[in-house]
């Protein structure tokens, strides 16, 4: 079954998972999680959300649009066009592989052998870009940066620096990898909402917020102590999983 119904409610909530609240989005969404170059997944994803006919839900990605998979080029090209024409109904956050190449793309020669080690490569491949091989010049990584921007266009690289870090609907936040369950989400570090916090998955938030997010894979996405995981590694295991948040319920969507 590619659809799962998992239902919260007052009555359900309890003390031992950390649910103190019901799940109250102000609007209903979907969150997809970490499509990582995955491309044909996540034109199956959209095909299927829309064949779900549900008019009002807002689209939501997770951020980790690029590296591992081999079709980054078209995941960022199609996200841009989809997101242009969309305006308020759907929102891209960004995700530490995003911050990673815009790291590059500032700093090549400290931050390109890190990104390269973590999915780069096939970033790289998929806009037919040479990599540079071993420790390199600074010429040969400025080089490769050069060609990387040019190949990704001024447009995207653009739209890419101004991806939010969070969205939020009701007592239900979206972020990519986590948040300090001490602190409010606009009191959150930059490198916490990208890599998550120690303390995310052990203890539930006491101010009633649900917090979808990705960045870790999940073998199955659940309703858990105030969290909703939706990365189920797509790059790795061929499946993309998509959220429906409504008020009381969490549908699970799998491609």
């Amino acid at each position: 079954m590619w659809l799962m119904i998992l239902r919260r409610t007052n009555q359900s909530s309890g003390k031992s998972k950390g649910v103190h609240s019901p799940i109250q989005p102000d609007v209903p969404f979907f969150a997809v999680g970490d499509v990582h170059g995955c491309d044909r997944l996540l034109d199956q994803m959209l095909q299927r959300l829309d064949g779900l006919r549900h008019p009002e839900a807002l689209l939501v990605m997770v951020g980790d649009y690029v590296d591992r998979g081999e079709e980054s080029r078209r995941v960022l090209r199609r996200l841009f066009v989809l997101s242009q024409a969309a305006g308020d109904l759907m929102h891209c956050l960004m995700g530490n592989h995003e911050q990673m190449l815009l790291d590059v793309l500032d700093d090549p020669q400290s931050n390109g052998p890190r990104w390269l080690r973590h999915g780069g490569l096939q970033t790289l491949a998929s806009y037919r870009v040479q990599p540079v091989l071993g420790n390199g010049s600074e010429a040969q990584w400025i080089e490769m940066r050069d060609r990387l921007a040019a190949a990704i266009g001024e447009d995207i690289i653009a739209w890419l620096r101004g991806l939010p870090l969070s969205w939020q609907s009701g007592n239900v936040v979206v972020v990519h990898a986590g948040a300090d369950p001490d602190l409010p989400i606009k009191e959150q570090e930059t490198g916490t909402l990208l890599w998550g916090h120690p303390e995310f998955r052990q203890r539930a938030r006491s101010d009633g917020l649900w917090v979808v997010h990705g960045h870790t894979i999940t073998e199955k996405p659940r309703v858990v102590q105030g969290r909703i995981p939706i990365d189920t590694g797509a790059y790795a295991t061929g499946v993309l999983t998509a959220a429906l948040v409504e008020k009381d319920q969490v549908s699970f969507i799998q491609a």
